[in-house]
């Protein structure tokens, strides 16, 4: 499904600040005052930022049923949609497309007549252990159009499996956008008490936000609030009943409310099931491969599809890449400062290139391994390797709250430079909120990056995408291609780079896990490094 202008230097925060509160204030206006005066100056705020609103509202757009759901059967039945490949030919070349239509029917085998429904779709070959990316289009009327590159010689097939049906999707969207406290955290408070005792207590914690339900928490003088003024965000906890708001030393995870009615979780049991249709092997033939000859440089565009697997290595359509050693790893990483930001996936990356570069060893700096800081270092060969969570909310084990920074805050305290590489990622600990707050993170950090490369244009700066893997009302699939589509929006002309693993794990035959394995974290790096030492 398919997805210009730099922040000017002299932008501060207090603008952003201020310009964020203005946009809140006119989208509760909007329903009682005049909405194109409303609108205009939500446009405005944006403008002032160098993107266009037109942009964001087409990346997150998402079809919707034409009419109320009553019955579950109503819903998309994976068991009776169909596909069919489209003027199917005894033999293909190379380069060539395939087109596939799927039609979507609901439980009583009637075809659909409106879209909204998400699909994923490959093509591959078990064989080979190849698999490329399929594009869906939704033509908005129970039919989806999937366009496929024919990138190998050999056989092929198609699949096309429905992650969430239409029905699903408006699930996902209503328990987002007010039921976002259904995650919570936990804030540890810890002090001094009588006779040299020591206090402490535990309570929940969260983002404030307007609304979406995580109002809950209380009102007034319920809570200790936490404002980073760089970011302008948020963190709010439950008022301990024996400690000051300035005792609060740990996070961690809380847990999870499952808030769905009935119908809701039958509409979400028919979820990640594959499609039955037209199981034709596809034969391809062809003395050429597809090259991409084009050097790797920052803001070079994702093509879909991004590369293919062909006996388990990819080949990007992106840029010329390469396939590292260990010893090429080290001379790739020579002399360089590596900053990694973000989850759990971006982690993998720094294990990788521990496990990798064998000069390369990590401190032991006596924190939550899960959460970082993380150091290794090479004396050898002038490297330093970093990895940290990113801020609040984020889902992990008790950790120093002072250890969780806020990616952009980061940004803003590296000075950069030709030997510097950045990068960061965002996703899977925001699916439970709504858009406007994640749209507010990766704003400030697209202004942080923005200033970075003012001051020091040398400066490598690198954003991994989300992968798939979730499938539930805590962290769909659906959730993280909305966040997706926001932080390539914001990204689009600021001079970075995205590597787009999206496709990389939606498309491989192993099972679908948010932490891919180990063939696909080595693919991945490979497009790291080929960005880093093109």
């Amino acid at each position: 499904m398919k997805e210009r202008n730099a922040l000017h230097p002299d932008f501060c925060l207090s603008t952003v600040q201020k310009a964020t509160n203005l946009q809140t204030q006119v989208l509760l206006q909007v329903s009682v005052t005049n909405r194109s005066q409303s609108q205009s100056l939500i446009n405005s705020f944006y403008s002032e930022l160098g993107i266009g609103l037109n942009g964001l509202q087409q990346a997150v757009y998402w079809a919707e049923p034409d009419r109320p759901i009553t019955d579950v059967s109503m819903s998309t039945s994976p068991a009776h949609t169909t596909f069919i490949i489209e003027n199917l030919k005894e033999s293909y070349q190379i380069g060539e497309e395939l087109i596939v239509t799927v039609q979507a029917k609901d439980f009583g085998n009637k075809s659909k007549s409106y879209g909204g429904d998400f699909f994923q779709a490959k093509l591959f070959s078990s064989d080979q252990k190849a698999s490329v990316f399929g594009e869906v289009v939704d033509l908005l009327n129970g039919s989806y159009s999937v366009r496929f590159l024919l990138p190998w010689v050999g056989e092929a097939q198609v699949a096309v499996r429905l992650i969430h049906s239409s029905e699903a999707v408006q699930v996902l969207k209503r328990h987002r956008d007010t039921d976002s406290d259904r995650v919570y955290f936990n804030g540890y408070y810890e002090g001094p008490g009588p006779d040299k005792s020591r206090l402490s207590e535990m309570v929940n914690c969260n983002v404030k936000w307007d609304k979406n339900g995580l109002e809950s928490m209380g009102t007034k003088d319920c809570c200790c609030e936490y404002n980073d003024p760089r970011t302008g965000e948020t963190w709010r906890c439950q008022r301990p009943k024996s400690l000051p708001c300035s005792a609060l030393v740990y996070h961690s995870m809380g847990g999870y409310r499952n808030r769905l009615t009935n119908q809701e979780k039958m509409l979400m049991t028919q979820t990640n099931k594959g499609v039955n249709g037209d199981n034709s092997i596809i034969t391809i033939h062809g003395n050429e491969t597809i090259d991409v000859t084009e050097k790797c440089h920052p803001g070079i565009h994702t093509p879909v599809p991004a590369g293919f697997y062909l006996n388990d290595v990819w080949t990007s359509f992106v840029c010329s890449t390469q396939h590292f050693t260990p010893q090429t790893t080290t001379e790739c990483l020579k002399n360089k400062h590596i900053y990694m930001m973000g989850d759990s996936t971006m982690r993998q990356w720094f294990e990788f290139l521990v496990k990798t570069v064998p000069t390369l060893k990590q401190m032991n700096l006596h924190v939550q391994y899960k959460s970082g800081p993380l150091l290794a270092v090479d004396v050898e060969n002038n490297i330093d390797l970093h990895w940290r969570a990113h801020g609040v909310p984020l889902r992990t084990l008790k950790t120093a709250l002072a250890d969780l920074h806020y990616i952009s805050n980061e940004i803003d305290d590296l000075a950069g430079g030709p030997h510097t590489v950045i990068m960061f990622n965002l996703g899977p600990h925001f699916t439970t909120y709504p858009l406007d707050f994640f749209r507010h993170r990766v704003l400030r950090i697209r202004e942080a990056v923005l200033a970075l490369l003012q001051r020091s244009p040398d400066t490598t700066v690198i954003i991994k995408t989300v992968n798939t893997g979730y499938k539930d009302i805590f962290g769909s699939d659906w959730y993280s291609l909305q966040l997706d589509r926001i932080l390539r929006w914001a990204f689009q002309d600021v001079g970075v780079y995205i590597l787009d693993v999206w496709q990389m794990t939606a498309c491989h035959y192993s099972n679908e896990n948010i932490h891919p394995g180990p063939v696909i974290i080595k693919n991945e790096i490979d497009i790291l490094l080929s960005f880093i030492c093109p």
